[in-house]
């Protein structure tokens, strides 16, 4: 953001300076009007020659800057301004007000194209919407800054309305010297009322009535102070709230907007401030009732003004936005014109605080015509709506075009920026699905692995870990056996089994086939018998189980391998 700033700062500056001087006379003609005697309706029909002279120079300042170009037409439009501005206290006529104050419309309007031209020209595509909401900051700020200015000196002498004209001068200064290109001012032909009714009945309606409530709170705001006895500061903090009300809760109700149905916020907003305009009407005089009024009355006025902007974009093509912003600033300016005669009016016949009792009519009339259309058509749903515009009712037909475009290029990034984060969480979700299942797998096979082997592992538990095996002795073996064994291969397969020092040699016995017959001589088989036991023994001490390879193996059973 600083680095935006920094690219557009004497251009900001320039605005700021602008609206310090447009926002001290605003309030001066309520002041001084008080004091010179005019009448509530002679004021009205000044407030309302400011918004005739806007209304026109927005349409035709285009035209003048297209012939002679950005710097000749700012120039000449910034010294009537300066001229018009000393030119109030000197010529306090209501005629010559309603003059001046028409000019210095049409001259404030033609600056305020100028001035957005050049910097929409200095805002890239990725920094314009940043630019464009320091652009509606410094606006706010400056309005609520020329409140403070007028407590400085008196309303009664020329010195406000000179140093207002020294401001709007001074201005002039950032703005021409930090312009190197006068870009190209292009203004789409605004589109009518009958096809913008047609297209949006709500925001042609709304942005209506909504200029009526915006001239009136800032045209009549300080005839209304005056003339019931607040004095010079109070006015001033009467109507900086109605600026700061806007400038906290412009962000909240963006926020909203992108995230629900528009016009039940509509709704909801209007009904709102029409509360606050009732409480105000019961407040009297009193000094911190009648400041909460405005707050809240004024911050919703603002954001509702960008709100049926957005709402009426939602409902056009790319094609007609263009239009249709120049179409809106021209209901709006309608609106202000009828909005302060309105006022004036029912102020001169009642009494100064029927000039809650307008506001809060206005407010009630747009709140019941948006609770009728959400009967009448279905809900834009909230993904393809536009970005909410956060744009002040001061702003050129240039400045809303450019902000409208803005809103839908944004809308369209944000949207496919949604899709792609989706797309990215949908395929990151499966991925950890798939790990997660890859894991449960492997962790079910080791599992599975485990319980194969769990019973030879109990298995072995059971054997004594010192225990040895000890070879059973031979069974006398059948004669009738042809298999033979060489000692080497019993002595391979049991290697340990003569090592055991506690295992007495087994004494072979003689086949039956060597023994002779039944009926021999017992002396003889045992005296032959007993030299071959003899050295069997003595052959068998070491490892018992070596074998006279004369004779046959014996049969079965076999010890147990270890």
């Amino acid at each position: 953001m600083a680095k935006v700033l920094g690219s557009v700062w004497a251009l900001l500056l320039g605005i700021v300076l602008i609206m310090l001087g447009n926002g001290m006379h605003f309030t001066l003609i309520g002041l001084r009007g008080g004091i010179e005697g005019f009448s509530s309706a002679e004021l009205a029909i000044v407030t309302s020659g400011y918004f005739v002279g806007f209304l026109s120079g927005a349409r035709y300042t285009p035209v003048l800057i297209q012939r002679v170009g950005h710097v000749r037409v700012f120039a000449a439009l910034g010294s009537f301004i300066s001229a018009a501005l000393i030119a109030l206290p000197l010529l306090t006529e209501p005629w010559a007000w309603t003059l001046l104050r028409l000019l210095i419309g049409f001259c404030m309007s033609g600056i305020y194209v100028t001035a957005e031209s050049w910097l929409n020209a200095a805002a890239s595509n990725e920094t314009r919407g940043k630019v464009l909401s320091a652009y509606m900051m410094a606006q706010t700020l400056g309005i609520i800054g020329a409140q403070g200015l007028l407590t400085l000196g008196d309303a009664a002498t020329p010195v406000l309305f000179i140093c207002a004209s020294i401001l709007v001068s001074i201005s002039f200064g950032p703005i021409l010297l930090s312009a190197a290109v006068a870009p190209a001012v292009e203004v789409s032909r605004a589109m009518s009322f009958s096809k913008l009714f047609k297209a949006s009945p709500l925001g042609a309606i709304g942005i209506f009535l909504l200029g009526s409530v915006y001239a009136t709170q800032s045209g009549m705001g300080a005839v209304f102070g005056t003339q019931v006895g607040l004095s010079g500061s109070h006015i001033a903090l009467f109507i900086a709230m109605l600026f700061a009300g806007a400038l906290v809760l412009q962000t909240p109700i963006g926020w909203l907007s992108d995230r629900m149905d528009r016009r039940v916020l509509i709704c909801g907003l209007s009904a709102a401030g029409a509360g606050s305009c009732l409480f105000g009407w019961m407040a009297g005089d009193a000094l911190w009732p009648l400041i909460a009024s405005a707050f809240f009355a004024g911050g919703v006025t603002t954001p509702l003004y960008a709100l049926l902007l957005a709402f009426t974009n939602d409902s056009l093509s790319a094609e007609e936005m263009p239009g249709a912003s120049g179409g809106l600033v021209f209901a709006f300016g309608l609106g202000a014109i009828v909005g302060p005669l309105a006022a004036g009016g029912a102020m001169e016949v009642m009494d100064p605080y029927a000039f809650w009792l307008v506001l809060a009519t206005t407010f009630v009339a747009i709140s019941l015509y948006a609770l009728y259309q959400i009967t009448q058509r279905e809900m834009v749903p909230v993904e393809e709506t536009d970005s909410y515009l956060n744009i002040l009712p001061t702003a050129s037909p240039m400045a809303v075009e450019v902000a409208v475009e803005w809103a839908h290029e944004h809308a369209e990034d944000e949207q496919l920026a949604a899709e792609a984060a989706e797309a990215a969480a949908q395929e990151e979700a499966f991925e950890v699905a798939l790990e997660e299942a890859f894991e449960e797998a492997l962790e079910e096979a080791l599992e599975e692995a485990f319980e194969a082997n769990v019973a030879p592992l109990e298995e072995a538990e059971l054997v004594a870990s010192d225990h040895e095996y000890v070879a059973e002795p031979l069974l006398e073996a059948d004669a009738d056996t042809n298999i033979a064994f060489e000692t080497e291969q019993l002595s391979e397969l049991f290697p340990e089994a003569g090592m055991d020092q506690g295992t007495e040699p087994a004494t072979a016995t003689k086949p039956r086939s060597e023994t002779g017959s039944e009926t021999g001589s017992e002396t003889d088989s045992g005296a032959e018998t007993g030299s071959d036991s003899e050295s069997h023994v003595e052959r068998d001490q070491a490892t018992p189980y070596q074998f006279d390879p004369d004779h046959q193996p014996p049969k079965g059973p076999w010890p147990s391998m270890p």
